[in-house]
């Protein structure tokens, strides 16, 4: 892989790694990334970037067991150097970096390798047996308000301003730890909460200033670290929000860039201009399209805040892909969610999941891959065969295209051969263009998009069979937070500071509070009760994980079958989006239907399965049929 051995054109390689001219003004050394490593990785080699001021003119010797030299690395910027090490053979140990000049040290740095966990490399991710419950940090609870505002960071804690920070941090998570896992879920994916120090709107997290720092207004490394402890004591697993393809203006690497082509379109190249991204993602598969347009889709800018990374410098690459492997061994992490996956360099982010599976042969990775087109997200897919020989390590996708398939099943009023739940069994009836359906991300909505209620028009009877179909289908469900109790942006679409708007009972003097459900509406206590039932008996059933799936063309008057089964086991679910009681004749389902009958999971109710089955309007029925 190309990040182990960088042969970087342009780059200053001198014997005896002595790099670089001396210059007059006194060097200083004023950060190493990454602070320090683990012994026993599978990949022998380790850069170390080293930052400071005229750090060019000096000779890297290293004292340590076992820790061989490789090379030492001079960018276009004398404030730099890369110094790759093999520490395959090194033990855990504090080893010695030596910067001098003419025999004389100027500058002991101590490094640590640390002891790995034992069986770290083993560590097995999310799967089909989890459901995923996301949230955004700054929006969900204030558990420490004594961190709300920082003299380092530029922007103050503003709760009245919907697109400010709001004070939830780390510690209000882990504070309702108890009500994420009573309430079924068993793994968190939060949005980004390394540093953002950008003067406005960053909260979010996606325009990162430090990739190595979490945010100081949610926390500590060690806090972060923490947090992760007391989810996995819960019985909760961790997902990392990480993104490859940007960085925040005020990052530091922005205001030095290691080298000339560390960024896209560097503005400072180019007269203080930068150019954005055409977002033309069907680029990357379109067998037709302009190199020119694939060009900007992967060099262009996101947003004018966010400076896109160049991944084909190889020492980024290197720095990136350490800068996950070092949070998932520091943080125990459990998987991670890629951000932008179809936005950096394609041949990078092969390069990228192959590194992180290769440490990590049963992690979990899911890719962000925004399209309603099934064969434009199954590209990024482990083991998918692609036309053009492109081939990707990346187990997971999210399934954008199932949602949108859902939404539009349940707003239409009529069904015929082109809108309704045809549309939601095409959309399943798609999976063959992917190489493991079955590690599909699925879900109802996210950060990103109106709110689940909002899209379903706040009907409440179709929030239900939505959710009931979410938690019965194939993949890895996923919940944003706020979606148990019908949280809605309506009157005010798309706008993603609604979206992302505060989960109630997360500070105090909140009006409701919906970890306890004081001041919850009745609709809302419904949902949320409906959603922790589900997710609860969906826990504990094997068969729904990683049963077979048997779907049946739905009826014209708004019903739809399908089963998950195995050997020992069924389960048949149906859902009925009319509005009247519709009598279903079960002699089409004989061929898999052979019991005479079932136990309803909501009710609890035992139901005759013997030649006809009456299905109340707008319900979904999930019965367990053994």
């Amino acid at each position: 892989m190309r990040y182990l051995s960088p042969l970087f054109l342009g780059l200053v390689l001198l014997p005896g790694f002595i790099v670089g001219a001396f210059a007059q003004s006194p060097p200083a050394l004023n950060r190493v990334e990454p602070a320090y490593w683990w012994a026993g990785m599978q990949n022998p080699t380790l850069q170390i970037l080293l930052h400071g001021r005229r750090l060019a003119g000096l000779e890297v010797r290293i004292e340590g067991t076992q820790v061989r030299m490789q090379q030492v690395i001079q960018t276009d910027n004398p404030n730099y150097l890369f110094v790759y090490l093999d520490i395959g053979q090194a033990p855990a140990q504090t080893f010695q970096i030596l910067l001098q000049k003419n025999g004389k040290t100027l500058f002991r740095q101590p490094y640590d390798l640390i002891a790995r966990a034992p069986q770290s490399s083993r560590r097995k991710g999310y799967g089909p047996e989890d459901v995923i419950y996301l949230i955004t940090p700054d929006r969900f609870a204030n558990g420490n308000p004594g961190n709300d505002n920082n003299a380092d960071y530029s922007e103050t804690a503003n709760r009245q301003n919907p697109g400010g920070r709001h004070g939830g941090d780390l510690e209000g998570i882990t504070q309702h730890l108890a009500y994420i896992q009573q309430m079924g879920f068993t793994a968190l994916w939060l949005n980004p909460v390394l540093e953002n120090n950008m003067p406005e709107y960053s909260y979010h997290g996606y325009a990162i200033t430090d990739f190595y720092k979490v945010d100081a207004r949610f926390g500590s490394n060690e806090g972060y670290r923490q947090f992760c402890q007391a989810a996995h004591q819960k019985g909760l697993k961790v997902i990392m929000d990480m993104v490859m393809n940007h960085c925040g203006r005020e990052h530091w690497m922005y205001a030095d860039p290691p080298a000339r082509d560390w960024f896209n379109y560097q503005a400072e190249a180019q007269g203080g201009q930068y150019i954005i991204s055409n977002h033309a993602r069907t680029t990357m598969q379109d067998p037709y399209a302009a190199p020119h347009d694939r060009h900007l889709l992967q060099k262009g800018w996101f947003v004018s805040d966010m400076p896109d990374f160049n991944q084909q410098n190889p020492l980024l690459a290197a720095y990136l892909i350490q800068n996950t492997l070092w949070w998932i061994e520091y943080a125990n992490l459990d998987g991670i969610r890629m951000d932008t996956y179809p936005y950096p360099d394609a041949r990078f982010m092969q390069e990228w999941a192959c590194a992180i599976m290769a440490e990590y042969p049963h992690f979990s990775l899911v890719g962000e891959e925004w399209s309603r087109n099934p064969l434009v997200v199954a590209f990024w897919q482990r083991d998918k065969v692609n036309p053009n020989g492109y081939t990707s390590c990346l187990p997971q996708v999210m399934d954008f295209p199932l949602q949108h398939a859902l939404v539009q099943a349940l707003n239409t009023e009529k069904e015929t051969w082109e809108a309704g739940l045809i549309k939601l069994y095409e959309a399943l009836a798609n999976d063959f263009v992917y190489a493991h359906p079955e590690d599909l991300m699925i879900f109802l909505d996210n950060h990103d998009m109106d709110r689940f209620y909002t899209q379903i028009r706040e009907n409440l009877a179709h929030f239900k069979l939505g959710l009931a179909y979410l938690l019965t289908m194939r993949g890895i469900p996923q919940v944003f937070y706020g979606t148990e109790i019908l949280m809605e942006n309506t009157a005010y679409p798309e706008n993603h500071l609604i979206i992302r708007a505060d989960f109630p009972g997360g500070w105090p003097g909140d009006a409701s509070n919906a970890f306890t459900g004081e001041g919850l509406r009745p609709d809302q206590k419904e949902a949320q009760e409906f959603c922790r039932l589900l997710l609860n008996w969906r826990k504990n059933k094997p068969l729904i994980h990683e049963g077979k799936l048997m779907h049946f063309f739905p009826q014209w008057n708004g019903t739809y079958v399908f089963f998950r089964y195995n050997e020992t086991e069924k389960v048949m679910v149906v859902l009925n989006k009319s509005d009247k009681t519709e009598t279903l004749n079960l002699a089409q389902f004989r061929g898999l239907l052979t019991e005479k009958e079932g136990r309803e999971v909501i009710s609890g109710k035992v139901m005759p399965l013997v030649d006809t089955l009456a299905v109340p309007a707008k319900t979904a029925l999930i019965l367990e049929l053994k």
